[in-house]
C-alpha cells in the first residue's frame, strides 16, 4: 500500500537562522514538518511525533525510532530529519521517500 502526503511547505519558515530556537536541530521545523504524517488514508494509519532528539513513526500497528543526528547528518536540519524519518521507516519494513514536494510511504 502506498500513501503520499504533501509536504509542509510554511515549515521553511522555521529553519534557523530565520527563526532560531536554540536546539541546534530546528525542533520548531521538525514539529511543523511532521504534523502533516498524522494522518489516514485507505485503512492505513500514519503517526508521527517528535520526543527530544527521537522521531517515533507509526505506520498502521508498527513503530518505528530514530534519532535525529547533527553530526551525522548535519548541519542541514532538513537532511537530518529526512534521514531520521528514513530510518525510523525502515525500522518497521517501510519505505519513506521525499521528492518533489510529496512524503511518499510505501508499506
Amino acid at each position: 500500500m502506498k500513501l503520499t502526503i504533501e509536504e509542509n511547505k510554511e515549515a521553511e519558515q522555521l529553519i534557523p537562522p530565520t527563526a532560531p530556537d536554540g536546539s541546534g536541530i530546528g525542533v520548531n521545523y521538525v514539529d511543523a514538518y511532521i504534523k502533516p504524517l498524522n494522518t489516514e488514508s485507505e485503512g492505513l494509519k500514519v503517526t508521527c511525533k517528535r520526543k527530544g532528539l527521537k522521531i517515533i513513526l507509526g505506520v498502521g500497528a508498527e513503530t518505528g525510532e530514530a534519532i535525529i543526528r547533527k553530526n551525522d547528518h548535519g548541519p542541514d536540519v532538513r537532511d537530518m530529519l529526512r534521514k531520521a524519518l528514513e530510518t525510523s521507516a525502515t525500522q518497521i519494513g517501510c519505505k519513506l521517500t521525499i521528492a518533489d514536494g510529496v512524503i511518499c510511504i510505501e508499506a
